[in-house]
């Protein structure tokens, strides 16, 4: 009865036999069910992707996006429940706000990170609240370098290099381990993870998506922004022509 969580989900309080905490689950399951998000840290800045899936040829092009601006220098990127999302980077714009003025300067993204996943873990305490069905990627650049983490529907987080949420996270994280990110600019890791978005899509199940990417770095001057949109569509033109190229060696190769 345990292993499949009868009467022990109910409450996100509440732990199985096992020591298994049901809604917990089901939170990383809504992640699961989510494009996939990519973060890449080079050299010189972080770089965000994300595979914004379109269930609707009537829906507008831009609408619910899923990077948000935090504070000037620092980016959110969220796989999972956009609604759930929102009201976490509400309360990541309060922490940052709340910061700034009461010390004069930006908050370093170390701290934001630990009061984000601090209230996202509280989610999972109590019977009265449930734990929020998104996973949340975080990235600044500041004195000391380039700065990524991600922070699962627990509330656990790590700082990364290189990390990948969402429906073909496994996939992602596959293609991500192949590059060398500490010596890869923000230019090179725009088109790697075109590539690697485009890559991942499962063209069978979802036939279209909206590519998003932002970045933060030194040639932003550490503000993160939205990458232009000439250099985004170039990338996205060669993750096409990659695919293509892939898709013809596979032919020959039969």
């Amino acid at each position: 009865m345990s292993s499949i969580g009868t009467g022990y989900d109910l409450s996100a309080s509440q732990f199985s036999p096992d020591g298994r905490v049901f809604q917990v689950e089901y939170a990383h399951k809504a992640v699961e069910n989510g494009g996939t998000v990519i973060g890449l840290r080079g050299k010189d800045g972080v770089v965000f992707a994300i595979e914004k899936i379109v269930t609707s040829k009537l829906y507008e092009p831009g609408a619910n996006k899923r990077i948000f601006n935090i504070d000037q220098h620092v980016g959110m990127a969220v796989s999972g429940i956009i609604s759930d999302a929102r009201q976490i980077a509400e309360t990541a714009r309060s922490e940052a706000a709340s910061y700034r003025a009461q010390y004069g300067v930006g908050i370093p993204l170390k701290y934001l990170n630990e009061r984000v996943s601090m209230y996202m873990h509280a989610y999972t305490l109590y019977s009265a609240v449930r734990p929020y069905g998104c996973s949340v990627l975080l990235s600044a650049y500041e004195t000391d370098g380039p700065t990524l983490y991600m922070i699962d529907p627990s509330g656990v987080s790590y700082g990364y290099y290189g990390c990948a949420v969402g429906k073909a996270k496994q996939s992602a994280k596959t293609e991500i381990e192949k590059l060398k990110l500490s010596e890869m600019t923000c230019k090179d890791l725009v088109k790697e993870a075109a590539r690697i978005i485009y890559l991942v899509h499962d063209e069978l199940k979802d036939k279209q998506f909206e590519l998003e990417m932002s970045w933060v770095g030194a040639h932003t001057k550490g503000i993160h922004q939205r990458v232009p949109a000439d250099l985004k569509a170039e990338a996205e033109t060669k993750a096409r022509q990659a695919m293509a190229e892939d898709s013809d060696s596979d032919t020959e190769d039969m």
